[in-house]
């Protein structure tokens, strides 16, 4: 531990809360230094939806670092690349009826927002950009400006602008479209009539709160009527996480943007997209670009992931089957702890329960990796703990880190009694 005390910044955020030295990782398990084995619900964080080390993927991978294929292209021309964009179509937009450009961005999720950001204002030529309360979208300049966390926006030390704020489904109470709509058709309302509308379907950070199909149907009507586009942020509820490949699929809206990262590479590996529509196209050669935007490794782990999980509906019916598994031990926790926990929160393997406090949220992810499990909180006041294990783990796995989940829980409801006592 000396070494990351004495040489790694303070900036350092996940290792707090698990302090050990990870040396291996399989499937949905992290093993330590000591021998001691955690059962993963963080999964990078939704860059490992497939596990650790998947052995599909890693053969693939192995496989073509020992032929030398290409590792770094820059957005130069690959036979990897070339594979990933055929699975891309055939796998992913030809079944779901979607036409989309692929821009390879620099290999982060901030960095394909920033990107999906500047398209929009140079398609429009319009410089606002509408987004929502709990969003979050990156910590660089421009993606950070229409995060709404406040402890990360106190790190730009900086004002952000650029962006207006509107209410989320179900926030206070307020019907933030019904708002927005009569804001647009009032010349008066002060809003300057937006390059774009940036949204998570399901925001992860912000506490996975849900748009309803409604609600994002009656979203991408007002922007079409307006001629405003819609960007989807799908870095970490795509993939899979929600469900579906895409979170936005069950509600049939069809974004003029999309951003992905996180899982998008397969392996864990760095990579990140923006979908775009094929009119949107105006970019000029190399107006936005990056040096590792031209990851092949990742390229060979996505086609490869793609090609073994999205060929039919198989996946998604195993998805299904833990997300049930998942809601049956929420339910029953809201049940047997109402001391404890207010409501459910999130779709598909995106889920989490909300907490009376941070506080508890807190003690219930600590007790949990006292057990043998990584777990970690969202929201506003870090008061939802958030089931977020890969999306391959198996019935008996996902039942032992509930398990562990409901003992810890129980722990901490027993602590309170005899405290309150």
């Amino acid at each position: 531990m000396e070494i990351f005390n004495k040489q790694e910044s303070n900036v350092k955020s996940y290792c707090n809360n698990f302090p050990v030295v990870f040396t291996s990782a399989k499937g949905c398990w992290l093993t330590t230094d000591s021998g001691a084995r955690y059962i993963d619900f963080l999964a990078g964080a939704g860059s490992l939806n497939y596990g650790h080390n998947n052995p599909i993927l890693k053969e693939a991978l192995v496989e073509y670092i020992s032929n030398d294929g290409i590792t770094h292209g820059l957005d130069m021309f690959t036979e990897a690349k070339a594979a990933f964009l055929t699975a891309l179509r055939n796998h992913i937009f030809a079944p779901r009826n979607l036409d989309y450009k692929v821009q390879f961005t620099g290999p982060t999720g901030t960095n394909a927002v920033e990107a999906a950001m500047k398209l929009a204002r140079k398609v429009t030529g319009r410089t606002n950009i509408v987004t929502f309360t709990n969003g979050f979208h990156g910590c660089t300049m421009g993606a950070l400006t229409a995060t709404g966390n406040q402890h990360h926006r106190g790190g730009a030390g900086t004002p952000l602008f650029g962006t207006s704020r509107i209410p989320y489904e179900d926030y206070a109470g307020i019907d933030g479209l019904a708002l927005f709509e009569a804001m647009l058709n009032d010349n008066s309302s002060g809003l300057d009539k937006p390059a774009a509308v940036l949204l998570e379907t399901l925001q992860g950070e912000g506490g996975l709160n849900v748009a309803s199909n409604e609600w994002l149907q009656k979203l991408s009507k007002i922007c079409k009527a307006h001629g405003i586009l819609l960007i989807v942020d799908d870095i970490q509820a795509g993939c899979g996480r929600t469900g579906t490949f895409f979170s936005f699929e069950p509600s049939g809206i069809k974004p003029d943007i999309v951003t992905l990262s996180k899982s998008i590479g397969g392996y864990g590996l760095p990579m990140a997209l923006v979908l775009l529509k094929p009119e949107l196209d105006k970019w000029l050669p190399g107006e936005h670009n990056g040096t590792f935007r031209g990851n092949n490794h990742a390229f060979i782990t996505a086609t490869k992931a793609i090609e073994h999980y999205w060929q039919n509906d198989d996946f998604e019916g195993h998805i299904a089957e833990r997300s049930q598994q998942v809601s049956k031990t929420i339910d029953r926790s809201l049940k047997q702890l109402s001391s404890l926990f207010v409501r459910a929160k999130g779709r598909g393997m995106m889920q989490g329960i909300e907490c009376k406090s941070g506080d508890i949220a807190s003690a219930i992810s600590r007790r949990c990796f006292e057990k043998g499990m990584v777990i970690e909180t969202a929201g506003p006041d870090d008061e939802v703990v958030k089931f977020f294990c890969p999306l391959t783990i198996s019935e008996s796995e996902l039942e032992q880190g509930l398990h562990i989940f409901e003992k810890a829980a129980q722990e901490v409801a027993n602590e309170l009694t005899r405290k309150a006592s």
